[in-house]
Order: C-alpha cells, then structure tokens, then sequence
C-alpha cells in the first residue's frame, strides 16, 4: 500500500482545510510528531540510529512523509536552552529531571541564548531544498512555553514557585515566550513554511496542569502573539496540546488558533470537538492510537470510514492519530488508516 501513489502532494489543500476557506479537493493528512523508530521502520533504514548532522537523515526524514502522501513535513527544532540530565528512576523521572532554575539567582546565571539566534534555523533551510514542487513545511519550535517552564522548574518547583515565588514564575515565562516569539517571526517568513505550528501539552486526562486563571495570565498572550505573527505573513496557526482543555478552548480560539491537534476518546472524541467547535476552529487528527494498534483490520477500516464520515464531511478536517507515530504502532496499521481514509473520502 502506497496511498502517495494516489496523488501527488499539494499543500494548498491542507490550507483549505485548516483555514475553512474552500473545500479540498483530497482528505489531508497531518500527524504533530513521529518516533524515530516509526521512521525507521517505514524507511527500512537505521533512522532511529542517525542524529540531525548525519549525512542522508533529512532526505529519509522528508520521504518519510511524502512517501505516506502527506502534503507537508512537520518540522519543529527547539530553543538554544540547555537542559540538564538528572537522575533517572521514580515517579518524577519526566516531570523532574530537568530542573535547571529554582531561584532568581539561577534565572540569572542560565545561559539564555539572545534572541537573534533562539533555535537551529538551518534544518528549515536544509528540508525546503529537500521539498518537490507542491509540498511545504508545517514548523515551529519544539515545546511550548509552559512545556519548556515545566521542564526548567520541573511540575513540583513550578507549582511551588507559583505561591512562594510568583514574580520569578512570570519572569521564565515572559523570557521563554519571548525566544519563541523570535523564532516564530523568522519562521513565518520562509517560503517554505506554509503554516505554524506550536506543540504545548497543557493538561491531562481531567484538567489543565495550570488553572484557566494561570494559563490566561501566562500562556494565552503567547498563543495569541504567535497567531498574529503567523497571520501577518498570511499563514495559519496550529496549536497541538494534549490533556482536557474543556475549560479553555474558548480562550484558545479566543487567541486566535486556526486548527487544534490531539484529541483522545475518552476526553472529547475528534467529531464532538468538531460539532461544538468546528465552525471557529479547525479539528485535525484524532483516531485512536490503541484502536490502530490492536483492532482486526475490518473493525479498523470501518473505525477510519466512521471518523472520516463524521469530521470531512464539510472538508475541514485532516486525517491522523490523536497524538503521534509511536514506536509501538505497526506501520502496516498506520497504511490501513490511510489508505481506507482516501477512499472514504472519494466517495
């Protein structure tokens, strides 16, 4: 199964359906992440193996996508902000591990890059010569500001600080929005750069890590900047945030977000997002990971028929998981999923 065989890529149409402009005239794809190992496994190659500098891993890395018949590449690289490697093993091991700030002190003695330099620009430049006439990048910068102050005051510090030390908790934020604010400006004027994006997992299964009245003090405002940013240079914006954002999506389309990524079925199904909110917002994704991995083929085309029926029924809608391409996650399956959305869709 090859469903690029099926067409050629044509990032316009992916347009159409993030910005409800126009119905496209193929059922887009779009994924926010994929593990070096899916790559690897799809390619045939030692991808997960390679680092960004080895020679080939960007070719592998574009064909990947377009080899599925993806009209863009997702494409994010992180600030210039080291994070240190703590020890390993526990219950914090994720949430603690990379502490680097606890005091004002420590804010002051990190080595913030400047903002004319706030992330890697060449792997932009190295995938747009990469690209066939007709396919674009989907970019931004890797992590959000509340993913990057999570990890630098790590969850403990971080709830902590937000009473014993409110002053410093707005500082990281204001300095973490400002570097992804300066790379978004410069990524917003690549030609190559069709739409952005920006990846900040906010919540979890019942609720936000931060309450609404935090987020709306010191996440939003960066939302909304990076979508005025993205729509001054006549560019949609995409948010991905996992977890439950009942309580905050009418503050996220407040802020101006054109499409939304990562949905799970047991929060808020893709297709109820989309009858509540898909006139303002554009859903994107949304199939469930467990349910491609594990369920008989014919209960996995007729699942794929279902949410394509439900959610590109109007064309605003892009097919994909809920989350991302996972290690664990058959390529096989991943092909079903695919294949059986361009036919729904055809009909």
């Amino acid at each position: 199964m090859n469903p690029r065989a099926r067409r050629k890529p044509d990032y316009t149409q992916f347009l159409k359906a993030v910005t409800r402009t126009a119905r496209p005239d193929h059922l887009p794809f779009y994924e926010h992440l994929a593990s070096p190992g899916f790559i690897a496994e799809r390619t045939g190659t030692s991808f997960q193996r390679m680092s960004p500098t080895d020679e080939g891993y960007w070719r592998i890395y574009v064909d990947f996508w377009l080899g599925m018949g993806f009209d863009c590449v997702p494409l994010e690289i992180p600030l210039n902000c080291p994070l240190p490697e703590g020890e390993r093993g526990g219950v914090s091991q994720g949430s603690e591990s990379h502490v680097c700030i606890r005091t004002d002190e420590d804010f002051e003695t990190y080595p913030w890059p400047e903002e004319s330099a706030p992330i890697d620009f060449e792997p932009f430049e190295v995938v747009a010569n990469l690209l066939p006439e007709g396919a674009r990048i989907v970019g931004g910068t890797a992590m959000g500001p509340y993913e990057w102050v999570s990890r630098m005051m790590g969850v403990e510090g971080l709830s902590l600080a937000l009473f014993d030390n409110p002053s410093l908790v707005e500082r990281i934020f204001k300095k973490i929005g400002a570097l992804i604010l300066a790379a978004d400006r410069t990524i917003a004027q690549m030609d190559a750069v069709c739409a952005k994006r920006q990846g900040d997992d906010l919540g979890f299964k019942t609720a936000t890590f931060l309450s609404p009245a935090d987020l709306q003090r010191l996440v939003f405002p960066t939302y909304a900047a990076m979508a005025g940013i993205a729509h001054a240079a006549g560019k949609p914006f995409i948010l991905h945030s996992c977890g439950n954002l009942t309580q905050v999506y009418e503050d996220l389309i407040g802020c101006g977000i054109d499409a939304k990524h990562s949905f799970e079925e047991t929060i808020l199904p893709v297709e109820d997002f989309k009858a509540r909110y898909g006139k303002l917002i554009t859903p994107l994704g949304g199939l469930d990971i467990d349910m491609i991995c594990r369920a008989p083929e014919d209960e996995l085309r007729r699942y794929t028929r279902r949410k394509v029926e439900k959610c590109f029924e109007d064309g605003f809608w892009a097919l994909g998981t809920g989350n991302s391409l996972t290690n664990y996650m058959p390529v096989d399956r991943y092909l079903i999923v695919l294949e059986e959305g361009v036919d729904a869709s055809s009909h």
